[in-house]
């Protein structure tokens, strides 16, 4: 989807201004036995493990139209995976070593880009560039009694210069399929024309979803918390249509007395009110 720019500045320097676009993604399901608890922590280790993840981020920086500098990237024990990805708005290109420097670490800084460049040798060259990065952290976990069971998804897309995170939105929710979306989006700092005027924002948005395609936003019922003045921009998203089949893992519908299905129901729409927002519904 289109980013709309307010118009095309002529800049001093830099484009310092920096757009984070950041997720918490739920899965929700109800999981019978400690054996299908356990099963699903497994499927969810396994379907989004480190080597899945950091596929998807890759394909983020393709779309936003940024240049990969390093990747780092762990599974966890007992579950759970993490990856990191630094980028770039420019294409890195690095000279080998200087062979009179020996072993000797160098450093020089791309002043367009605010890169800092480590020459370490003619075989390791380490770049960094401030707050352009795409990380996620996954959560699975389960409810000791209740067999709720969750996976989370916590995802930051950080980019600086003209690059827009904003690209990615639709791509994000479709690789993760969430029940529930928590999104924030927002832009600090602030870059100066050539007259030396500050603007603390580059593109017009008055909401996250204006950047969410039609398809998407008919599956989810979708609430706004915004603040404008500030370039702050918080979007909640819950799955309208619920399919007790969908939400369940080990376990088929038709194999559950009524009164179970009743049950389990309550159990994770109740489960999936709390996270949509952010507190605990007392017992009645």
């Amino acid at each position: 989807m289109e980013i709309k720019s307010i118009k095309k500045l002529k800049l001093y320097g830099f484009n310092n201004l920096t757009k984070t676009l950041s997720f918490n993604m739920y899965d929700i399901c109800y999981a019978k036995t400690p054996e299908h608890r356990k099963a699903y922590i497994e499927y969810i280790d396994e379907e989004y493990n480190s080597d899945r993840l950091t596929s998807i981020l890759t394909e983020v920086s393709n779309i936003i139209g940024a240049n990969i500098l390093n990747i780092a990237k762990q599974d966890y024990d007992p579950q759970g995976a993490s990856v990191t990805i630094l980028i770039s708005e420019g294409k890195i290109e690095s000279e080998p070593a200087d062979e009179n420097d020996g072993n000797e670490g160098t450093s020089e800084v791309d002043n367009d880009n605010d890169i800092e460049m480590y020459n370490l040798g003619p075989d390791a060259v380490v770049a960094h560039l401030d707050k352009s990065h795409i990380t996620v952290h996954t959560y699975p976990e389960s409810h000791p009694d209740k067999g709720i069971s969750t996976f989370r998804a916590d995802i930051d897309v950080s980019t600086c210069g003209q690059i827009s995170p904003l690209k990615a939105l639709n791509y994000l929710i479709n690789s993760f399929s969430p029940d529930i979306v928590i999104a924030d989006y927002r832009v600090r700092g602030f870059t100066r024309d050539v007259n030396g005027k500050k603007y603390y924002i580059d593109h017009k948005i008055n909401s996250i979803q204006n950047y969410i395609a039609k398809d998407i936003r008919e599956l989810y019922q979708m609430i706004d918390v915004n603040v404008y003045q500030d370039n702050i921009f918080h979007t909640k998203m819950l799955l309208k249509e619920f399919d007790l089949d969908n939400y369940l893992f080990g376990t088929a519908k038709k194999d559950l007395l009524p009164g179970e299905k009743k049950k389990i129901k309550q159990r994770v729409k109740k489960e999936m009110t709390e996270i949509f927002h952010g507190r605990n519904i007392p017992k009645v």
